[in-house]
């Protein structure tokens, strides 16, 4: 599939069907909403029973990537290269209206389809088990401990190319229709985000170990989506 164009081609796969105007094509704002998560939802198929699976991820360039355990019944099954649909969300607002039928909630999602196959090169799966570390702490693989030929033969990689993808988004007020605006009721938005806490150290740490600077990127009271969004950055220009 090209990628020279700057939104994803339109199919019956990927349409918005309601609320269109909501959605968009647009590379930079699908990417904007992957970029801003790290746990995923990957939906397949086996033997006609539908499963959708949670997982952490993450993208590099068109490439969306997520590993697992061996064993898992979602892996074991994508090995061969299989039609998947990986989806994001986030909740950024209730949004409540002045009837039942109008209340809302604000949002960004995005949905992408492909075909996801097992990374079975060896340099690419060294390369995107350092990467699922350095994508959400940059530099942090150069830190820690190599990893051992016992956990990346336990560990199995999947890459799937989007092919198709859409993001659909909400970010405004109350919706109510005209005659309700009228109503003596309570009406507004009320805003959701998920706010990084305070640090944490382990207590077994070795003494006069110090909290890496690259880490500043979770500050205290800062915003978890702003937090991977500078390190999606980060990884990029690695």
């Amino acid at each position: 599939m090209s990628t020279d164009t700057a939104t994803y081609p339109v199919t019956p796969r990927n349409r918005v069907k309601r609320l269109h105007e909501r959605g968009s094509y647009d590379r930079a704002a699908v990417h904007a909403v992957l970029d801003a998560a790290m746990l995923c939802h990957v939906a397949y198929v086996i033997d006609g029973q539908p499963y959708a699976t949670p997982t952490l991820f993450w993208r590099k360039g068109e490439t969306l990537y997520w590993h697992g355990s061996s064993a898992s019944r979602m892996l074991r099954h994508l090995k061969a290269g299989v039609p998947a649909c990986l989806t994001v969300a986030h909740l950024d607002g209730l949004v409540l209206a002045r009837s039942g039928f109008n209340h809302s909630a604000n949002y960004r999602s995005a949905m992408c389809f492909g075909t996801a196959r097992l990374v079975e090169d060896a340099g690419e799966k060294a390369e995107a088990m350092a990467d699922v570390v350095d994508r959400f702490y940059p530099g942090r693989s150069a830190l820690v401990r190599p990893i051992t030929a016992q956990e990346a033969k336990a560990t199995t990689i999947i890459a799937m190319t989007i092919e198709e993808a859409a993001a659909k988004v909400r970010a405004k007020g109350v919706g109510d229709d005209e005659a309700d605006f009228a109503l003596p009721i309570w009406a507004g938005v009320i805003p959701v985000t998920t706010v990084i806490g305070a640090v944490e150290p382990c207590s077994r740490l070795v003494p006069g170990v110090e909290r890496p600077e690259t880490l500043s990127i979770f500050p205290e009271g800062g915003r978890l989506d702003d937090a991977l969004l500078a390190g999606q950055r980060a990884y990029e220009k690695t």
